[in-house]
C-alpha cells in the first residue's frame, strides 16, 4: 500500500496499512495497552526499523534503547520484554514486507521467543553468525532442514512420537484412521500437538470442578448486597471491556488505580448506592424469611386435631421468646 519511508511520515498511512496487512492474512488485530495506554505502534516500528529492525535489536540488546522512546515510569522494568513481545506478534511479519521488502513467504527470524531479562549469560544463546542486509533468508525454512521421528509408545490407533524438525522438538500424536477404514484413499495422517490436547484436557477439567463447587441455591432468595467500589467496579468494567475486550487481565489493577485517584466527593457517590443496596438487602431479606416462614407453616399445618394446634401455638411461644 505505501514504501517504507512513507509509514514513517504518515501515521496515519502506517495504522491503514498494518491493518490491512493483518486483514490480508487473517490475524487478528488490536492496539496494546502498557499502564493504562495504547501503545503507539508507529513509534515503535520507527525506532526499531531506524535501528536495522527485530532481529538486530534483539541481537545487539537495543530493546532498552528502543523504550526510552515511550517515557515508561522508571517502575515498569519489564518494558523492554513487553515491547518485543508486542513487535514480535504485530509488526514482525510488517517488517519483513515494507522494511526488508520480502518477497514470497514469510519468515520466522532466528531468534523466536523474547526473553524477559537481558543478562550477560544472554549473549552465549544468541546465534553467531549474521547476514549484512536481512536476517530473514530461504535457508531458515523449515523444508531445507532435516527430519527425525522417534516412537515414544503405541495404541490402537496410532503413536506417542517425537519429531525433530531441524533444531525444533515436536512432541505429538500419530494416528492411523485407516483403522477405522482400510481404504487406502480414505486414509491419512493427522498429526496433533499433544501440548495443546493437555491444555484443552486441563481447561475441560477446571470446568467441570467449578460446575460441582456451584451450591444449590434457592433461586427466590434476595441477592446479596454490594459495596461501593463494586459498583463502581462494574460501571469501569464494562467501559474497559467495550474498549479493550482481550484485556481483561489488566482491569482490576485499571480500576483500581482509578477509584485512588478519586476525590471523597466523588467516592461518596458511589457509597451512597452500597449504603442504599444495603438497605434494600435487609428489606428484601426480611421479606423473604417471612414468605419461608408462612410457607412452613402452611406444609406443617393442622390435619383437624386440636393436638396440632397446640403444637404450633406453644412453637410460636418458644421461637418469641428466643427473638
Amino acid at each position: 500500500m505505501a514504501t517504507h519511508e512513507e509509514l514513517l511520515q504518515s501515521p496515519s498511512l502506517f495504522f491503514n496499512s498494518l491493518k490491512a496487512f493483518h486483514s490480508s492474512l487473517g490475524t487478528r488485530f488490536m492496539t496494546p495497552v502498557i499502564g493504562g495506554k495504547e501503545l503507539d505502534l508507529h513509534v515503535l516500528y520507527v525506532e526499531v526499523t531506524k535501528r536495522g529492525g527485530f532481529q538486530k535489536v534483539v541481537e545487539e540488546k537495543k530493546w532498552k534503547d528502543v523504550g526510552n522512546a515511550f517515557n515508561f515510569s522508571p517502575t515498569a522494568t519489564s518494558a523492554s520484554y513487553v515491547l518485543r513481545k508486542h513487535y514480535l506478534n504485530l509488526l514482525l511479519h510488517f517488517e519483513q514486507v515494507y522494511f526488508f521488502k520480502l518477497q514470497g513467504p514469510l519468515l520466522t527470524p532466528t531468534v523466536l521467543l523474547p526473553l524477559k531479562t537481558e543478562s550477560a549469560s544472554d549473549s552465549q544463546q544468541m546465534p553467531q553468525k549474521t547476514t549484512a542486509v536481512s536476517p530473514y533468508s530461504k535457508t531458515s525454512s523449515p523444508m531445507n532442514c532435516s527430519v527425525v521421528g522417534i516412537i515414544d509408545g503405541k495404541f490402537d490407533c496410532g503413536y506417542l512420537v517425537t519429531v525433530k524438525v531441524g533444531s525444533e522438538v515436536l512432541h505429538g500424536v500419530l494416528y492411523h484412521p485407516s483403522a477405522f477404514n482400510t481404504s487406502p484413499s480414505s486414509s491419512s495422517v493427522v498429526l496433533a500437538v499433544r501440548d495443546q490436547e493437555n491444555i484443552d484436557l486441563s481447561k475441560s477439567n477446571t470446568s467441570k470442578k467449578k460446575r460441582r463447587r456451584r451450591r444449590q441455591t434457592d433461586p427466590f432468595r434476595p441477592k446479596p448486597n454490594r459495596s461501593g467500589y463494586n459498583f463502581f467496579f462494574a460501571e469501569k468494567h464494562s467501559k474497559l471491556k467495550a474498549l479493550y475486550p482481550n484485556r481483561e487481565k489488566e482491569f482490576t489493577k485499571m480500576i483500581g488505580e482509578s477509584w485512588s485517584k478519586l476525590t471523597p466527593e466523588e467516592r461518596m457517590v458511589y457509597q451512597d448506592i452500597g449504603v442504599k443496596d444495603k438497605e434494600r438487602y435487609r428489606r428484601e431479606l426480611k421479606e423473604y424469611k417471612e414468605r419461608k416462614k408462612k410457607i412452613a407453616e402452611t406444609d406443617q399445618g393442622p390435619s383437624g386435631g386440636t393436638t396440632n394446634d397446640t403444637v404450633q401455638i406453644d412453637q410460636g411461644k418458644s421461637k418469641t421468646g428466643q427473638q
